[in-house]
C-alpha cells in the first residue's frame, strides 16, 4: 500500500524525512484512507494525481497502458463518496463502462454504483453513476437534475477527443460541466500532454498534468522468423533510461538471408514469365496453432494475437480446435462453464444453435477464444471475464480490443503490420502500434511483457523498430459543431455565447496555436518588407509604377502569342483540310524537313487532320498541325498510283523518286509573323514606359531588384494572412453557416425574435432532443410526416437507414418490405438529397446517406420471427450479418426510436408507433443484457 514513509528516497529516513512523511499524511487523508485498503503500493505518478485530486485540483494523467492511471479515476470515487457527492465515471465504449461498473460493485456495493450506457440502466440515481460519455453529453443538454450534487466527473481514455466520429462529445462536456466540478481526465501517453493541460486550465480552471512514460512492466519486443523467436533490440539494458536502442544485427542477418529464398508477400512474378522457368518458393510463416503451441512452450501464455480481421480471428480459432490443441485443464473447464452459463442464461434455447453457441463453448473450454465486434455481446463478455481470470489463453482479436476494455496479456502477437481502415489497406501507425503492444504485461502478475511480430518477406526489422521507438503521438482534437449541438447551445446560451463556448474548444485553442509561427513570419516579412523600400534609391512608389508597366508589358506579350498561337493552329488545321493526294508540300523543320507528297488526307470528322505523307528519303507516315508553324500550300502536284501499299519498300522508294524528279524545290525560309508589332495596347504600354521617368536610372535594374523582391514577399504575406484568417475563428464561422441553415428550415427564428430558448421553434426543440449521425435528416422526416403511414415493423425498417453503415459495398440493391415502407423511404432519400443540396451551399458537411441494408433483417425481427430465419434471409439477399452486428445495429435503430418517442410523445401517431416497435425490436438475443 501506498506509505508516504516510503516515498523518500532513503531506506531508513532521516528525522526530517520522517517529519515530511507525517506532514503529507496529516495534508491528504482521504489519500492515506484509500491507499490503506490497497494491496500494492501507489507509484509516484498515482501519489501526485491523487495528492492534486485532495488538493481541490482538476487533473489530467497520461500514462502507458496497463500502468495503473485509473488509480486516480477510481479515488475520485472515493472522495466523492467520502464527501457525500455524485461522482460519474465516463466512458467512451459500452464494454468499458461494463467493465468498470463491475469493479465498483465489487468495491462499493450495488447500491452506491449504477451504469448507464445506451441500451442499459441500472440506479441510475446512485452516488457513483458509471456511463458512456453521450450519455452524460446528452444529461448537460437536457439540463438533468441527475447532475445536482455533482462533484467529480472522471474522463477514461480522454484521449478518445482525438476520435474522427466521436471525439466531440469529449469536448462538449468539459465545456459544459458546471465550474465546480472537478474533471480528471485518464489519458494514454501523448506528446502534448502540456497543451492539452493548458487548454484544461483555460476552461476549467487550475488542473494538475502528471505524465509518467515509464511501463512498470518492462516490454521485450521480438520478432517470429519462421519457428524463431529473436529479440529486435540488441543488449540487456534496452529498457534503462536513456538506453540507445540498437537493432539485433543476428535479426537483421537472419531475415536477409530468408528474404533472399523466398518471393515477398503478395508477389506474383512478371507478367508473361516462362512457364518451368526458376520461381521462388513462397515463404510459409508457421501456423497460427504453431504460434500458440511455441508461446504456450516458452511460457509465454496468456496471449492476444492480433488479427485485422473477423473472419480471420474466427478461422484462427477453428484451426486451433481441429488441431486439438487444448490449454486447460479439467477444473479449468468446470470453472469455465460456469461461467458461460451465468453469461448466457438469458439467450433464447432456440437460438443456441445459430449464434454457434456449441463451437464457441467448445473453444473456450479449450481455452481459444476469437474477440471481434461481430460477436454477440454476451459472448464477447464472457471471452472478456474468461481471459482476465486467467481462463482463456490465447484471444486471436481485431484492434477493437486494443480500445479501452482491460485485457491485459503476458504477450501479444501482431500477425502483420498493416490493416484495413474501411478503405485501404495502410501501415500501422506507431500510436497504434503502442496501444496493441500496450497490452502485454500484466501488472502485479508479469515480470515482463512481450511483444511478437511475425516476419514475412518484405517487413524489415528497421520498420518494426522505429514503431516500437517512436514516441511522437501528439493528441489532434476532431471538435466540429453539429446541428443538435448547434441547437441546444442557442437555446441554452443564445447564438453570442454560443460563439463564444465554441471559440474555448480544444480544436480552436490548437488551431490559434498553429497560427502563431505564422503570425511571427508575417512580422518578419513586414520588418523585411520595410528595409527593401529603404533600399531603393529614388522614389519607391514611382519604381513600383515602372515595374507594374513592366508586368503589363510581359502579359500583354504572352497573351498575344497565345492568341497568335491559337489562330495560327486553326489556320494550319484548315488549309491541312485542303490538300488531296498528290499534292507535294514543304515540310519546315524536324527530322522529315523537306519536300513530301501527300498519298492520304487523313480527314478526320471529329479531329483534325493528319496527312499520310512519303518524303524525299523514302519515310512515309502521318504527320500533324504540330509539324507546321504556319499555314501549309501546295508546292505542285504528282501522279500517284490509285492504290498504293505503304508497307512495300519498293512502292516508297518509287514514290520518293517521282517526288525527286518533279522539279520542285523548297520555298525560301519565312520569318514568323508575331503580330505584336500591330497591336496598339502593346504599343502603347512600350511608349509609357519608354517616357517613364524611371526609365533612364543609372540604378534602374538595381532598384528593379528590390521592387520585384518587394512585390514577390507582399504576395507571400497576403496569403499568410488569408491562410491566418481562415483559421482563426473557423468553428464560430462554421457555427454561423449552420444556424442560417437550420433558420431557413424553421428550426430557428429570426435575430429578431430573440436569443435563446426564445430564438429556438417547435421543430427546434424536437432537434435538441435527436441524438444521431443523421440527426436533422431525422427532424425533417418527421416534420415533414413521411413516416405517418407506418406500422412498427415498417417504421423500425426506414428508421434503420439512417443508424445503419455498412461495412463494405454490397452487390445490387438491398430488399425493402413491402407496403409503405418503399414511399417511406424514397421520400426519406427525397429529404436527404435536398439537405445535402443546402449543405453544399452553406459549406457544411454532408449529411451521410441513407442505407437501406438494414430494413428487410431488422422489418423482420419487428415481426416476430426467429433469429434464424431473419438471418438466413438476409445472406440470401446479399447482406450477410453476423448475429453480434444484427444484434448491434437492432439496438442502435431501438435507441433512435426510443429518441423518438421522447420527442413526439405516446400521443402522437408516430411516437406511438416509436414505442411499439421498441417493444417488438427488445426481445431474444437483442434484450438479452439489456436491462
Amino acid at each position: 500500500m501506498w506509505n508516504p514513509d516510503e516515498v523518500a528516497s532513503s531506506p531508513s529516513p532521516s528525522p526530517a524525512e520522517a517529519y515530511a512523511a507525517s506532514a503529507r499524511r496529516g495534508k491528504y487523508p482521504q489519500l492515506t484512507r484509500f491507499a490503506a485498503e490497497s494491496s500494492f503500493e501507489f507509484d509516484e505518478f498515482q501519489i501526485r494525481g491523487c495528492e492534486a485530486l485532495e488538493g481541490g485540483h482538476g487533473v489530467l494523467v497520461c500514462a502507458p497502458t496497463g500502468a495503473g492511471k485509473t488509480i486516480v479515476g477510481e479515488f475520485a470515487v472515493h472522495l466523492a463518496l467520502a464527501e457525500g457527492r455524485k461522482c460519474f465515471y465516463t466512458t467512451p465504449i459500452k464494454a468499458l463502462s461494463n467493465q468498470k461498473y463491475g469493479d465498483l460493485v465489487a468495491r462499493y456495493g450495488a447500491d452506491a454504483v449504477g451504469l448507464l450506457t445506451g441500451d442499459t440502466s441500472i440506479n441510475g440515481n446512485a452516488q457513483v453513476v458509471v456511463m458512456t460519455t453521450e450519455v452524460l453529453r446528452n444529461m448537460l443538454y437536457a439540463g438533468s437534475s441527475t447532475i445536482t450534487d455533482l462533484g467529480y466527473v472522471v474522463m477514461d481514455e480522454v484521449h478518445y477527443l482525438a476520435d474522427r466520429f466521436r471525439g466531440a462529445v469529449w469536448e462538449e462536456v468539459i465545456l459544459h460541466l458546471p465550474e465546480h466540478v472537478r474533471v480528471v481526465g485518464l489519458s494514454a501517453t501523448v506528446s502534448n500532454a502540456e497543451e492539452f493541460g493548458e487548454w484544461l486550465v483555460e476552461v476549467r480552471g487550475d488542473t494538475a498534468v502528471v505524465v509518467d512514460e515509464h511501463r512498470p512492466v518492462p516490454l521485450w519486443q521480438h520478432m517470429l522468423v519462421g519457428n524463431r523467436m529473436m529479440d529486435l533490440f540488441a543488449g540487456e539494458d534496452v529498457h534503462a533510461p536513456g538506453a540507445e536502442l540498437r537493432i539485433n544485427p543476428t535479426l537483421v542477418r537472419r531475415t536477409e538471408e530468408i528474404g533472399r529464398q523466398y518471393a515477398p508477400a503478395g508477389f506474383r512474378g512478371p507478367r508473361g514469365a516462362r512457364r518451368g522457368g526458376p520461381r521462388m518458393p513462397r515463404f510459409r510463416p508457421p501456423s497460427r496453432v504453431e504460434v500458440v503451441e511455441q508461446l504456450d512452450r516458452a511460457g509465454l501464455l496468456p496471449a492476444i494475437v492480433f488479427i485485422f480481421s473477423r473472419a480471420g480471428c474466427d478461422a484462427a480459432v477453428n484451426q486451433c480446435v481441429r488441431a486439438g490443441l487444448r490449454l486447460n485443464g479439467p477444473d479449468e473447464v468446470e470453472e469455465i462453464r460456469r461461467v458461460i452459463e451465468e453469461r448466457t442464461s438469458e439467450l433464447p434455447e432456440g437460438d443456441l444453435g445459430v449464434l454457434g453457441y456449441w463451437e464457441w463453448r467448445e473453444a473456450l473450454e479449450r481455452g481459444i477464444a476469437g474477440h471481434h465486434a461481430g460477436l454477440l455481446p454476451a459472448f464477447k463478455e464472457t471471452v472478456e471475464e474468461l481471459f482476465v481470470r486467467g481462463l482463456v489463453k490465447a484471444v486471436f482479436a481485431t484492434e477493437t480490443l486494443a480500445l479501452g476494455i482491460n485485457m491485459p496479456a503476458r504477450t501479444v502477437v501482431l500477425e502483420r503490420l498493416v490493416k484495413y481502415n474501411g478503405e485501404a489497406h495502410v501501415d500501422l501507425t506507431p500510436g497504434e502500434y503502442t496501444q496493441l503492444t500496450g497490452r502485454a504485461g500484466r501488472r502485479g502478475i508479469d515480470v515482463e511483457g512481450h511483444a511478437v511480430v511475425a516476419w514475412q518477406p518484405g517487413v524489415d526489422p528497421k520498420q518494426v523498430a522505429g514503431l516500437a521507438s517512436t514516441r511522437t503521438y501528439p493528441l489532434r482534437s476532431s471538435f466540429r459543431p453539429g446541428y443538435n449541438m448547434a441547437v441546444n447551445l442557442v437555446a441554452q446560451v443564445g447564438a453570442e455565447q454560443a460563439r463564444d463556448l465554441l471559440e474555448q474548444s480544444f480544436a480552436q485553442f490548437q488551431a490559434d496555436r498553429s497560427v502563431v509561427g505564422t503570425a511571427r513570419r508575417i512580422e518578419r516579412n513586414r520588418e523585411a518588407l520595410k528595409g527593401y523600400t529603404n533600399a531603393v534609391t529614388g522614389d519607391f512608389d514611382e519604381m513600383q509604377e515602372y515595374v507594374e508597366l513592366r508586368a503589363k508589358i510581359s502579359a500583354r506579350e504572352k497573351a498575344l502569342s497565345r492568341q497568335n498561337t491559337s489562330v495560327r493552329r486553326a489556320g494550319t488545321a484548315e488549309s491541312l483540310e485542303k490538300l488531296r493526294k498528290g499534292d507535294v508540300i514543304a515540310v519546315p523543320a524536324g527530322r522529315r524537313a523537306g519536300l513530301a507528297v501527300v498519298v492520304d488526307p487523313g480527314l478526320d470528322p471529329i479531329r483534325e487532320p493528319r496527312p499520310v505523307v512519303v518524303t524525299e528519303d523514302r519515310w512515309s507516315g502521318p504527320l500533324s498541325v504540330a509539324d507546321f508553324p504556319a499555314p501549309v500550300e501546295a508546292l505542285g502536284r504528282i501522279k500517284l498510283p490509285k492504290h498504293i501499299e505503304l508497307r512495300s519498300p519498293k512502292t516508297r522508294r518509287d514514290i520518293a523518286s517521282t517526288l525527286r524528279s518533279a522539279g520542285i524545290s523548297l520555298p525560301g525560309r519565312q520569318k514568323r509573323q508575331s503580330g505584336a508589332n500591330e497591336d496598339g495596347e502593346l504599343a502603347a504600354l512600350r511608349r509609357a514606359l519608354r517616357a517613364h521617368p524611371c526609365h533612364g536610372l543609372a540604378e534602374r535594374e538595381a532598384n528593379l531588384r528590390w521592387v520585384e523582391r518587394y512585390q514577390r514577399l507582399t504576395t507571400e504575406t497576403e496569403q499568410l494572412e488569408r491562410k491566418v484568417a481562415a483559421t482563426t475563428h473557423s468553428l464560430a464561422r462554421a457555427f454561423d453557416r449552420i444556424l442560417a441553415l437550420l433558420g431557413e428550415r424553421g428550426y430557428l427564428g429570426p435575430e429578431s425574435a430573440g436569443d435563446g430558448e426564445d430564438r429556438v421553434t417547435e421543430h427546434g426543440r424536437r432537434l435538441t432532443r435527436l441524438y444521431s449521425e443523421s440527426d436533422l435528416l431525422a427532424a425533417e422526416c418527421i416534420r415533414h410526416g413521411v413516416w405517418e403511414k407506418l406500422g412498427p415493423a415498417e417504421l423500425a425498417a426506414v428508421v434503420s437507414t439512417l443508424v445503419f453503415e455498412a461495412r463494405r459495398d454490397t452487390a445490387g440493391e438491398p430488399r425493402l418490405p413491402g407496403g409503405a415502407v418503399p414511399e417511406a423511404w424514397e421520400e426519406t432519400a427525397r429529404l436527404w438529397v435536398e439537405l445535402t443540396e443546402d449543405e453544399r451551399r452553406h459549406r457544411l458537411d454532408r449529411t451521410r446517406e441513407p442505407d437501406a441494408g438494414f430494413a428487410w433483417p431488422v422489418y423482420r425481427w419487428a415481426r416476430g420471427e426467429s433469429l434464424e430465419k431473419v438471418l438466413t434471409a438476409a445472406e440470401a439477399n446479399g447482406q450477410e450479418l453476423s448475429a453480434g452486428d444484427f444484434v448491434r445495429w437492432s439496438r442502435q435503430v431501438i435507441d433512435l426510436l426510443d429518441q423518438i418517442r421522447d420527442v413526439l410523445g405516446k400521443t402522437d401517431r408516430v411516437g406511438a408507433t416509436a414505442a411499439e416497435a421498441v417493444k417488438a425490436l427488445r426481445r431474444g438475443v437483442v434484450a438479452a443484457g439489456a436491462a
